[in-house]
């Protein structure tokens, strides 16, 4: 399946790049002679833009061909990337930076709808573990990639490497992408459009306030009354989906909803985001800050789990083929909430090796976790359904990374500025902020392990044993 590897080498690269600039921030504060509220602004630009744009994903799917959709898609990324590499200062980095972030914002709903297209039910299991690889795997090796080429090469060979890769797959896209499914005609409705901007765009955007430690004073009432804002405007697109959606006119078609399934899953996928994107957000930091670690030893700590993890995704795709959801989902939501725990009583004396099995374990948990989330959730909807399905899981889990962002690197800057403020030093300040953030954490990801027992494997996949077709028997497309 050319189409199948050729989307998830691209919503990899384009992932990966999400996550290597938190790291960088620090240093490019530096190098450009910029106020870290500013370099703040090269995440949260990334999170606004693609917030915006994953919700329009599901009609732009069944608007455009596939084909028109992935080269907008890689041309947008490729551009970004080039623009961030020679861009000779912040304001045209900024600019490198969101046209990424338009491209990135479209490419996993694509793979994923794609996939569930051309891919038989029954053998989606081992193709969703591939899904499920990228979207956990290239979190986990941005922050060791960055800290590596921030020590070695300098913050520019982080778009220099990414850029030749994204172009490699743009030519072969156009050389090999087919328009699978068919087209609509339906109109856009820029009323949803705008609604859709000022909802998930001022939700996302005051979080990414808080995420990014200027949540106190004047600043904590901006990002406060943006969110509140953000809920309104959230209400109003709801309304005007339900309205279209009579005429199947929506942006995002809310019936998917109307799958206990989905919903079961979505909630569960939006609270591993949360715990899984505020984890690795605040971790690198925390390492740094609290344990000692230099850049490139914060990232390398997280690169055992994320080999295991690379290495598993297919193999959890054949179990739950086989064994369906809950024998992946319930041990995978145990083993994330044990593993938040175990961070939240790390501190200045624990050894590297230790931190390193604990992210083992949390990588061994969310590779469980995704492939029978992504499964069992999109496969429990109708097939003209699979794009807004999609694009409402994407949705969801991007305000939901980005919450947890926020609520983690709040709870522990809090913590490190009044540590500070009464002469402690920054380990000794920061050690109790990531404990409280941690167990948190913990907490809220118990969420999951309650949920993950009333998961089930849609029925459709239920009509063939796992062994009996493999993908690239059962479809045409080589």
């Amino acid at each position: 399946m050319k189409v199948i590897w050729l989307l998830l080498v691209a919503a990899f690269v384009a992932i990966l790049n999400e996550t290597t600039m938190a790291i960088a921030i620090p240093e490019l504060n530096q190098t450009l002679g910029i106020p870290p509220e500013l370099g703040q602004w090269l995440t949260s630009a990334f999170m606004l833009t693609m917030a915006v744009v994953i919700p329009t994903t599901g009609f732009l799917i069944q608007r455009f061909t596939t084909r028109q959709i992935f080269l907008a898609a890689m041309i947008l990324f490729s551009s970004g990337t080039l623009i961030c590499l020679v861009s000779p200062g912040f304001f045209l980095l900024l600019v490198g930076r969101v046209v990424q972030a338009a491209g990135t914002g479209i490419m996993m709903p694509l793979l994923m709808t794609t996939m569930m297209n051309v891919v038989p039910a029954h053998s989606r299991g081992r193709m969703m573990g591939r899904v499920g690889l990228v979207i956990s795997l290239a979190p986990a090796i941005g922050p060791t990639m960055s800290g590596i080429v921030l020590d070695s090469l300098g913050w520019r060979w982080l778009f220099g490497i990414i850029l030749p890769i994204a172009l490699i797959a743009l030519g072969l896209g156009a050389k090999w992408m087919t328009n699978l499914g068919e087209s609509t005609h339906a109109p856009i409705d820029v009323v949803s459009i705008v609604l859709s901007v000022f909802a998930f765009g001022g939700i996302v955007y005051g979080l990414s306030q808080f995420g990014g430690g200027h949540g106190g004073g004047s600043s904590s009432g901006l990002a406060w009354a943006t969110i509140a804002g953000g809920v309104v405007f959230l209400g109003l697109f709801v309304w005007r989906q339900l309205t279209l959606q009579r005429g199947d006119r929506a942006l995002l078609d809310l019936r998917v909803f109307n799958s206990r399934n989905y919903v079961l899953s979505v909630i569960i996928m939006a609270v591993v985001a949360l715990s899984m994107f505020g984890t690795f957000s605040l971790l690198p930091l925390y390492l740094q800050s609290v344990v000692g670690l230099n850049a490139t030893q914060s990232g390398l700590v997280l690169l055992p789990g994320s080999v295991l993890m690379g290495i598993l995704g297919p193999v959890m795709g054949r179990i739950y083929d086989a064994r369906g959801p809950r024998t992946l989902l319930v041990p995978g939501t145990i083993m994330i909430a044990a593993a938040m725990f175990a961070y939240s009583n790390a501190g200045i004396g624990t050894p590297i090796w230790l931190l390193v099995i604990i992210q083992i374990v949390m990588s061994l948990g969310l590779a469980g976790s995704f492939t029978p989330l992504f499964s069992a959730s999109l496969g429990s909807l109708e097939r003209h359904l699979y794009s807004h399905g999609s694009a409402a899981l994407n949705t969801l889990q991007q305000v939901a990374g980005a919450a947890g962002t926020a609520l983690l690197i709040s709870i522990y800057s809090a913590a490190l500025h009044s540590g500070q403020a009464a002469g402690r030093s920054i380990p000794e300040a920061g050690a109790p902020g990531g404990h409280a953030a941690f167990l948190l954490a913990t907490v809220i990801a118990l969420v999951p392990v309650v949920l993950a027992f009333f998961i089930r494997k849609p029925e459709d996949q239920e009509d063939y044993p796992a062994e009996a077709v493999e993908p690239s028997e059962a479809n045409p497309i080589e």
